[in-house]
């Protein structure tokens, strides 16, 4: 910058306004700088800016899955709503290992970022409450534990509640939960809200009608093999999120039993039959924790509430009427 400044006549704070589209500068001396810039190839350097500012323009994304289409969705808007506030952002996976997410998270951390959204799977983010001092922290899908922090979820509880009670109104008596892992807290939370619809409405809790093996095709279709096979099986089916209700597509036009999805995905709609879905709006929340960084960054004194949750919408197709 300074040879720039030396060969346009000009001051180095010049060249910087002149880089950064600063619309006080006189165009002559705008034309000068910019030819400058030319002749002699300047590019920015966004280390030195880290060293200067205390943190880069980046903002990093820590998910389980950035294959899962729910996570797919945040990441992706993350990421939109990022570069119309000028920053970058850095995705990084942690599959269902709390000790991989803390490695991955301190390690993005460690170069200074401008803020992190995380989708956790640690039941503990205490390890983050010294970077959280300084460095905005959002959590998406799953509250925050042992940690202060913003967060935007969807009700998990509530929306297992209102599917089952979904299926219970078109007349089912025995419903399935399908899920990965018990250990989670959204899974965990979304098998306590399908046992109250079923206590509410007056049916049996069956732990036989509890699977958690769907996260992967081979591990759905033995659940459904075993589920099938009970004395008296279930006419219906809660999947607990948008992976497990893939797993189980190939099966669905043979399943012989009514299902209804904790999360949409990509053709959900054009599946036969169509699948009745919760959807949890995750571009929403990707386009909220994003958006909450960059205020957090502009407006470091305001006050904000830290805990949202962002309303799912229940998508009825043909799905959670079949069989008859």
């Amino acid at each position: 910058m300074r040879d720039v400044a030396a060969r346009a006549g000009v001051s180095g704070k010049t060249v910087s306004r002149v880089h950064t589209g600063d619309p006080h500068v006189a165009p002559e001396t705008r034309a000068r700088v910019q030819r400058a810039l030319d002749e002699l190839g300047y590019l920015p350097n966004a280390l030195a800016t880290t060293f200067r500012d205390g943190r880069s323009a980046v903002i990093g994304v820590v998910v389980p899955d950035v294959e899962d289409p729910f996570f797919a969705a945040v990441v992706q808007q993350v990421d939109r709503t990022a570069a119309a506030g000028g920053m970058l952002t850095i995705v990084a996976g942690t599959g269902q290992d709390p000790a991989a997410e803390r490695a991955r998270v301190q390690t993005l951390l460690s170069r200074r970022l401008a803020g992190l959204v995380l989708a956790p799977v640690s039941d503990d983010q205490s390890y983050l409450r010294p970077w959280a001092r300084s460095t905005p922290v959002v959590l998406v899908d799953r509250r925050p534990s042992r940690l202060t922090a913003d967060s935007f979820a969807s009700d998990d509880e509530h929306g297992a509640h209102r599917l089952t009670a979904h299926l219970v109104e078109h007349g089912h008596r025995a419903v399935a939960f399908l899920g990965d892992t018990a250990a989670l807290p959204t899974t965990a939370a979304r098998l306590a809200g399908h046992r109250r619809a079923l206590a509410e409405t007056g049916l049996p809790e069956r732990p036989e009608l509890v699977a958690m093996e769907g996260a992967d095709r081979e591990g759905a279709a033995a659940a459904v093999a075993a589920l099938r096979a009970l004395p008296d099986p279930p006419t219906a089916l809660l999947s607990s999120n948008a992976r497990c209700t893939m797993a189980l597509a190939p099966l669905l036009a043979d399943l012989g039993m009514a299902v209804v999805s904790f999360g949409d995905f990509p053709l959900s709609d054009a599946l036969v039959p169509g699948v009745t879905v919760l959807d949890q709006h995750p571009r929403r929340l990707g386009e909220l924790a994003a958006t909450r960084v960059l205020d957090r960054l502009a407006h470091p004194e305001r006050r904000f509430r830290r805990r949202e949750t962002v309303p799912a919408t229940l998508v009825e197709r043909a799905s959670c009427t079949l069989p008859s």
